[in-house]
């Protein structure tokens, strides 16, 4: 299921559909010769039906966007309908290139560039399209089915609840194709490295583990639809038979479907080596190559990108050394990394009490931010935002925090999940940071303002541009800081160790796919330059292996914002307004850094004038 998969990967991120886009600059914005407001019509309905279109092709978008028509349906994931959206796509392109953008306004000629950027981006892509692994440790098939059900498929009604049970029923057709699909891959000789199976045969068997399976207590796909019949106001027995249907599809469907894909990801897994970068692949280079220019909206080299990496691995080793001093400790900065990581005191307990506190306590950061968002911005979102623990069945492999966006309707707040399987990878000086990037003023701030735009294709509002929206929540960990939060010095010292993983992510992404490091190269690299956990370097050069150039988005798009905001400050002196800057960030949605660049220098030019 690649739509899905690629939502899922985006969750890390809430990202959905086109997450990674181009370098390439789009066209400039011409001066308009003749605006026709008919050409400007049939620009916006081109763009509201390829949109419209995009959805309506996907139950699993669908259901993300709050819309119920497909609702016992899963997305179409075969070989043949791969062809078909290419050729759609094909089309797209051809009736766009049919309007006229010179007779488009300024606002409209943006979105056609953006929309061209992604037809083509989509169609020189395709060749791409097998080079990833669609079941992995982060995310895949395996995992999104439950996770989707009981996060996404809510049951208000008789007709969801049999919709639920229509989708556990078409769960062995899913993994048919996802079982096609890694075959096509393998024939490439596209295998994902021996460590992800291990990950994903125990996650898969955590799914079929439980009644109606076994005789334990009720597994969790059961568990979770007998606690939304249960809401329901029917008739008992209504709900009776229900839960019954959906042990029978349980049993029948999704077991036998488990097994086999458990069992053919042991047979792959026979075939699988120790080789973990994308050069790997056939046309490895190429390939990674085209991923760090659509992650990064730049033209930077891999060798760009890692010696950036380490500059920045060098500048915040010294702002730890500096708070170092501030704290009294006495020793070397690699000897205070030890002491962070290792002192009781910074650690709550790996128990129920311990990980409620982490969400008490998380919550109250988020609760304090807000009644502070009009320091920072003039538009703030409708839709609220909650703190979540990562589920019990995917805690174990999943990300240390995410963030989920908002149902567009407002039937679902956005959440900021933390993963508290192991409280040692958790400490309490990173909380703060963790919170405002994947909450507030971060992903939650960016990606909630970006839906409720009024007056902005719905292509846009939905999209993502990695560099943008990562590179935003990195940069919502500093302005707290300018704020005058992080008034504890060890969780200024958490704010910089977030930065510093960011910077190290860096060097390790393209250490591993560009110049054949090892995984142990890339652990090693995190464990000798970061307070981290090791257990947090081992998931995230896993991370780094299963996708490829994503995590070098996070700081090269923080460094761009702050570059223009730096300029913007140096160019209006007193007019500069930081409320202001902010808004220009985010009410166009995200954007290509390059474009982001043309809005900022736009602003500046009329605060002057």
């Amino acid at each position: 299921m690649r739509k899905l998969t690629v939502i899922a990967a985006a969750i890390s991120v809430a990202l959905l559909g086109g997450c990674q886009q181009t370098a390439e600059k789009p066209a400039p914005t011409q001066q308009v010769q003749q605006v026709s407001q008919s050409e400007i019509e049939k620009a916006n309905a081109f763009f509201e039906e390829v949109f419209t279109r995009n959805v309506m092709r996907s139950p699993v978008y669908q259901t993300y966007m709050g819309i119920k028509q497909d609702y016992d349906k899963w997305d179409d994931e075969s070989e043949e309908r791969a062809l078909e959206d290419l050729a759609l796509t094909k089309k797209d392109l051809l009736t766009l290139k049919s309007i006229d953008r010179n007779k488009l306004d300024t606002a409209t000629q943006v979105s056609y560039d953006l929309m061209q950027q992604n037809l083509e981006n989509e169609i020189a892509d395709f060749k791409w399209r097998l080079h990833d692994y669609p079941v992995n440790q982060m995310f895949g098939t395996h995992s999104m089915v439950p996770a989707f059900l009981i996060n996404q498929h809510q049951i208000s009604d008789v007709k969801d609840a049999k919709a639920y049970i229509s989708r556990l029923n078409g769960v062995p057709k899913v993994f048919e194709q996802l079982i096609d699909g890694l075959k096509n891959r393998s024939n490439k000789g596209i295998i994902a490295p021996k460590f992800v199976f291990p990950h994903v045969i125990e996650s898969s068997k955590n799914i079929i583990v439980g009644a109606p399976f076994d005789s334990g207590d009720d597994s969790t796909l059961l568990a979770d639809f007998k606690r939304k019949v249960e809401k329901l106001s029917i008739a008992d027995d209504e709900k009776s038979a229900l839960t019954a249907q959906a042990t029978d599809a349980l049993k029948t469907a999704v077991k036998p479907a488990y097994s086999k894909l458990i069992n053919y990801l042991a047979q792959l897994e026979k075939r699988a080596d120790n080789r973990d970068g994308a050069w790997k692949f056939p046309d490895g280079e190429a390939f990674f190559n085209n991923a760090l220019a659509r992650t990064t909206t730049t033209d930077l080299t891999a060798k760009e990108i890692h010696e950036i990496g380490l500059s920045e691995v060098a500048r915040i080793h010294d702002e730890m050394r500096e708070i170092k001093d501030k704290v009294g400790f006495k020793g070397d900065l690699k000897a205070f990394m030890e002491f962070m990581k290792t002192d009781k005191q910074f650690y709550l307990p790996n128990t129920e009490a311990g990980k409620e506190q982490y969400l008490n306590e998380a919550t109250a950061l988020i609760d304090n931010m807000k009644l502070r968002l009009d320091e920072l911005f003039i538009v703030k979102p409708k839709a609220d935002m909650i703190v979540k623990r990562v589920e019990a069945f995917r805690e174990k492999a999943a990300g240390k925090a995410f963030y989920q966006q908002p149902a567009p309707d407002g039937s679902r707040p956005g959440i900021y999940y933390a993963n508290l399987y192991d409280m040692e990878a958790m400490p309490t000086y990173q909380m703060e940071a963790l919170a405002y990037h994947e909450g507030l003023p971060g992903h939650h701030m960016q990606i909630a303002i970006a839906q409720e735009l009024e007056g902005v294709p719905k292509f846009r509002k939905f999209g993502g541009y990695t560099a943008y929206i990562e590179g935003w929540g990195l940069y919502s960990e500093l302005v707290p800081k300018e704020m005058g939060l992080y008034e504890d010095p060890y969780s200024d010292f958490g704010r910089l160790a977030m930065e510093l993983w960011r910077a190290c992510r860096l060097v390790v992404d393209t250490g591993i796919h560009a110049m054949k490091w090892t995984r142990q190269e890339g652990i090693d690299y995190y464990v000798n330059n970061t307070p981290n956990a090791k257990s947090d370097g081992v998931k995230m050069v896993e991370r780094h292996i299963v996708m490829p150039s994503q995590a070098t988005a996070y700081k090269i798009g923080m460094l761009k914002i702050l570059e223009l905001r730096e300029a913007a400050k140096k160019e209006l002196g007193d007019k500069f307004d930081i409320r202001q800057f902010h808004d220009v960030v985010l009410k166009n949605g995200p954007v290509p850094l390059n474009v982001l660049e043309n809005f900022v220098d736009e602003w500046v030019a009329s605060k002057k004038s």
